[in-house]
């Protein structure tokens, strides 16, 4: 991808701005960003940051107003077990809905959106993107699959191409409110004994960040239908136990565990989730780190960022 006029919603937080920091390279990229999760010096010098409620429409016309060849979406509410679900997926759909208004007001041809492997529900794994029926378990989920909705209606309707992803767990630095950065915190303050929420058999693949905007671009690169679906993740998956035990070691303590109980860590927590990544394969595409060599190199990674 190279010489594009590039709008990254979300552009300040945890995947926005490692995506940010390489479209940069060849590109002249704007990020759209209230920074309510994210943070403004995450956003690369090279990137112009506009800080802006998605939930304007005047807002959101005024930004594409400037024009784009593409916009990365991956502003959201993203706590799979928010206190306030109803008003996370209005958000949610709210902003994607005004997104892909302006984009048809404005001429705008290509979408990127982040979507997630809730969708699915608690599907049988690895779960290829056709699997039906799409059963999501938690208002997170819900909104997401609301908005790729959206989003086909829109890419079949007004010509516009989207490429959707479906992330399995990414990690990585800047990583914030997830299992990894949950443990280094606790540990941190308390080397002695370690809280995991539900029994800690929860098994879930891990991808790093760097193999996740990897395989973005490939797939933007490569596909050409008006609604793109791909999973993102790995073949490999890794135990909150395991995640636990790494996080042990890289801190060098021996904590005692202590569970809260449960075969998951909240409502609406999927503990199972493995993604068949075969179709994001066969465009050339493959994570170079398995599950659990994501999670420890977040882990180090994570580690020399908080000291």
């Amino acid at each position: 991808m190279k010489h594009k006029r590039i709008l990254v919603t979300g552009g300040a937080g945890f995947v926005g701005s490692h995506l940010v920091e390489r479209l940069v390279k060849s590109n002249e990229v704007t990020v759209v960003d209230d920074c309510s999760s994210g943070q403004a010096n995450w956003v690369s010098d090279d990137a112009t940051l506009v800080r802006g409620d998605l939930r304007d429409q005047t807002v959101v016309s005024d930004v594409l107003s400037s024009g784009f060849d593409v916009v990365f979406h991956l502003a959201a509410s993203k706590a799979v077990n928010s206190d306030q679900p109803r008003k996370q997926f209005e958000f949610n759909t709210k902003i994607t809905y005004n997104i892909l208004e302006a984009m048809r007001e404005h001429d705008v041809g290509e979408l990127v959106y982040t979507s997630s492997s809730t969708v699915y529900g608690e599907a049988p794994r690895p779960t290829p993107e056709d699997y039906a029926p799409l059963e999501p378990i938690s208002l997170y989920g819900s909104s997401k699959l609301a908005n790729e909705g959206l989003c086909s209606a829109y890419g079949h309707s007004h010509d516009l191409s989207v490429y959707a992803f479906r992330f399995a767990n990414v990690v990585g630095p800047r990583l914030r409110g997830a299992v990894i950065p949950d443990f280094i915190e606790k540990l941190t303050r308390d080397p002695e004994q370690l809280e995991i929420l539900g029994n800690g058999r929860q098994k879930k693949s891990y991808l790093h960040i760097d193999d996740c905007i990897e395989g973005m671009l490939t797939v933007f690169e490569q596909a050409d239908e008006p609604m793109n679906i791909y999973n993102l993740g790995t073949r490999t998956t890794t135990s909150v136990n395991r995640i636990a035990d790494i996080v042990s070691e890289e801190l060098d303590c021996d904590p005692e565990y202590q569970y809260t109980g449960g075969d998951r860590g909240w409502t609406g927590d999927v503990p199972k989730m493995r993604l068949s990544i075969e179709k994001a394969s066969a465009l050339g595409w493959s994570p170079s780190l398995t599950s659990d060599q994501a999670v420890r190199t977040a882990t180090r990674e994570l580690i020399e960022e908080f000291e």
